[in-house]
């Protein structure tokens, strides 16, 4: 059989009330050298009998059915029996739109120091129902460049996961999705970055990403903020030692109890904190956790800061106070959450 450039990834369980238009804007795609493995996890809905009338109709349509194991079993039994040279991913409940293989492909080949690009996406949620979601949205969508995405890589995930595009062969040599107690994209993006893979995105919205209230990023323990906390300190603890010397002082921006619980995790990683900065004068001159807490304009020289401030506004904040004193993003600073 012919091989295809693009393998498209889709992993369903129960999912028959939005498959069909999933797969329908993948067939309206305007680049056409695709094949759509859909991993079938042992829906019961009727997807099943769906799926093989509409293979019988369309070629380059497989589907892998399994026992009902989860999304990461499907991810990888999927990228098995992948044969493309790139491997694009999409859901069950979310729409390619009609540009975005031959986008993400046209990137690829112009650009081949990269491994993963992903693009930006349309959130077509309610965004007053759903205003946390559509401010990650925005915030995804702001980071776009390979610096972006290697510098944000510790505040959240980098990409929508069925927007990305990567090179087969990297699952071969970094490994591809792993479970356990984590969201298994994130940890293949902290994974592959830590590797040295370069990632970027295609400026341009060519995902419509659905929020039903069932998908597994609302449901499943594994996304849930703890994990994420987990899953972070262990990759941002590796970093951290490997780009920071040990005798320069380290800084924490930001001494609220989620702060201090998520410097605890670094610390079990092996961290030393020197002390805090916050910008709440009432806790200037306090310990917290046995760490002084510092005014910004307190600050020895020559210190590398960690910003974990939430607030909204507080990044930009610390962000322009720190490059303003001369610090450089990514040598001097960072930011994580």
């Amino acid at each position: 059989m012919r091989v295809p450039r693009v393998s498209v990834l889709l992993p369903t369980f129960n999912a028959l009330a939005t498959l069909p238009r999933a797969v329908a804007s993948l067939r309206a795609q305007t680049f056409r050298d695709w094949e759509l493995l859909v991993v079938d996890d042992g829906s019961t809905d009727g997807s099943a009998d769906w799926l093989r009338t509409e293979a019988a109709r369309e070629p380059r349509l497989k589907v892998i059915s399994q026992p009902h194991a989860g999304i990461v079993p499907a991810l990888n039994g999927g990228l098995a029996e992948a044969r493309g040279e790139f491997v694009a991913r999409m859901d069950a409940d979310d729409e390619s739109l009609p540009e975005r293989l031959a986008e993400q492909v046209a990137w690829l080949d112009a650009h081949p120091d990269t491994g993963v690009v992903g693009a930006l996406v349309e959130f077509a949620g309610d965004r007053t129902t759903s205003a946390g979601y559509a401010l990650h949205v925005d915030w995804l969508n702001s980071v776009v460049s390979p610096e972006q995405i290697a510098l944000n890589r510790f505040v959240e995930a980098p990409f929508a996961h069925p927007s990305v595009m990567f090179r087969r062969g990297l699952a071969a040599r970094h490994g591809g999705y792993r479970d356990g107690n984590f969201p298994e994209d994130s940890e293949l993006w902290l994974r592959w970055l830590e590797a040295g893979v370069r990632m970027a995105k295609v400026p341009r919205v060519l995902l419509r990403w659905h929020d039903p209230p069932a998908r597994l990023s609302r449901t499943d323990p594994r996304y849930d903020v703890e994990a994420f906390y987990r899953l972070k300190a262990e990759y941002l603890a590796r970093w951290l030692q490997a780009h920071v010397p040990t005798e320069r002082q380290f800084l924490v921006w930001g001494a609220g109890r989620t702060t201090r619980k998520r410097v605890k995790l670094l610390e079990a990683h092996g961290i030393t904190v020197t002390a805090y900065v916050d910008i709440d004068p009432n806790k200037h001159g306090r310990s917290r956790a046995g760490h002084f807490v510092l005014a910004p304009e307190q600050v020895p020289p020559g210190a590398f800061h960690l910003g974990y401030v939430g607030k909204r506004g507080a990044r930009e904040w610390c962000r322009e106070f720190l490059t303003k004193g001369g610090c450089v993003e990514g040598r001097d600073f960072l930011f994580a959450a």
